[in-house]
């Protein structure tokens, strides 16, 4: 398949939803275009199997939007998802969410699993995670991290899975999301009023998700689902069924959908986008804010640097924790995903810096004196999102004020490291001490 197939199918499915489905403004633009990052984040999770968590507040479309993404680019019946997602409660057990022991193998004496729907679909969705008490929330920290899924003595491993998680605003139901798990989401959207026009217009399509709905093929899933068959075994048939419901979609809906091999085609042509010089430098510059410490060498959690310190005008000053090797690696799938959706044959600096604050945001703890600064600033995002927004677009600035010094500096210490004698380069901005440090330690090894 062409990137330019996938792409047009790609864009059916983010308009048959928008116009038809997930009644929403558009609030984030790159390339002079508009879109809504709700819904664009999750068709871009889809395609690169990344993790998303959508924030909001109760019935604006957190879970639909997820389910609508998830049925038009995996082809699963949207009553099938229904039916395999997991709500966030306190009851919430590890047999409810992973699988059972076959108590019919067990009586005699045979350990078995049944697994639940939810680890079978490559589409994950965990409804009001935050409501899952912190204990339990390890039940799903390597599942969702790595698609391992482990039960009394067997495994199930997903070859091919994406995660939503939806979360309500704080309330006196809510739990905190505990760190490791928070950062293994790639990244945070909000599902935004829609506004009172398309708002009232909901109120009409009370049955809008009817289209989605295919009782045959729920059915029929459903069934080679239940089987106790290994997983391996079940897999060829669910892709079948699932081709069958994406001929349905095509049929009925004139949405033409990608099957798994047009997936792996995409995602292969994705994976080989490369980053343009500015791009690279300013996402190297921009986490060596987020993870600098003069002081004490990088940012840590349980260490306040001092108020007199010479790198106070920047990020590190104002925040709590070190950036997460994670962030890199979802910045560059995200942005090469966002590049090949527009068209273009490289990722450039509108790609990550439109990429970086959805990113970002629920990874950075921002001092208390920073964010209440400007917690009452105008602003449309929730001050998670905003905060980042603003610090991207205060690095940004910096960047581009000596982006060439920066550029350069890098490319010296490539030849530095090629072998030429030379000195790494001087600056004010701790990137420049960065690669001074990092030359030091390779040298040396």
């Amino acid at each position: 398949m062409s990137a330019e197939d996938g792409r047009r199918k790609f864009k059916e499915i983010y308009n048959f939803i928008g116009n038809h489905l997930y009644f929403n403004r558009p609030d984030v633009e790159v390339k002079g275009e508009r879109y809504n990052s709700a819904l664009l984040f999750g068709l871009l999770t889809c395609l690169v199997q990344g993790k998303e968590l959508i924030v909001g507040e109760p019935g604006l479309g957190k879970t639909t939007s997820a389910e609508y993404v998830s049925s038009l680019f995996y082809r699963i019946p949207l009553g099938l998802i229904w039916g395999s997602e997991v709500a966030g409660h306190p009851e919430q057990t590890e047999e409810k969410i992973v699988g059972r022991p076959d108590l019919g193998k067990l009586n005699q004496g045979i350990e078995s699993v049944v697994w639940s729907n939810f680890v079978q679909l490559p589409v994950k969705i965990v409804d009001e995670i935050n409501r899952l008490p912190e204990t339990k929330q390890s039940m799903i920290l390597d599942g969702v991290d790595r698609g391992n899924w482990e039960y009394l003595n067997e495994i199930l491993i997903n070859e091919e899975f994406c995660l939503f998680a939806t979360a309500n605003y704080q309330d006196r139901g809510t739990n905190t999301i505990v760190a490791p798990l928070l950062d293994r989401f790639d990244v945070m959207v909000e599902s935004k009023h829609p506004g009172p026009n398309l708002s009232f217009f909901i109120g009409y399509r009370e049955d809008k998700d009817r289209v989605l709905r295919n009782p045959e093929c729920e059915r029929e899933l459903q069934k080679v689902l239940a089987d106790k068959r290994p997983y391996p075994e079940k897999l060829p048939e669910i892709e079948s069924l699932c081709d069958r419901y994406g001929e349905y979609l095509k049929e009925e809906l004139g949405v033409e959908t990608p099957d798994r091999r047009e997936r792996e085609e995409m995602r292969s042509q994705v994976a080989g986008i490369p980053f343009d010089m500015d791009a690279e430098a300013f996402s190297r510059t921009m986490l060596a804010e987020l993870s600098f410490c003069y002081q004490y060498g990088q940012k840590r959690s349980d260490e306040r640097c001092d108020e007199g310190c010479h790198y106070t005008g920047y990020l590190c000053h104002n925040i709590q924790n070190c950036a997460s090797n994670r962030l890199p690696a979802s910045l560059q799938r995200y942005s090469k995903a966002l590049a090949w959706f527009l068209g273009d044959e490289r990722v450039d600096l509108e790609h990550v810096r439109t990429v970086f604050p959805y990113a970002m945001a629920h990874r950075v703890r921002w001092k208390e004196s920073y964010s209440s600064k400007r917690e009452k600033e105008l602003r449309e995002d929730p001050l998670p999102i905003y905060l980042a927004k603003k610090a991207v677009a205060e690095v940004f600035r910096r960047y581009s004020e000596q982006k060439e010094e920066i550029k350069n500096a890098l490319a010296l210490a490539f030849r530095i490291m090629e072998g030429e004698e030379l000195e790494p380069a001087l600056g004010d901005h701790p990137i420049y001490l960065e690669i001074r440090r990092d030359l030091g330690r390779r040298l040396r090894d």
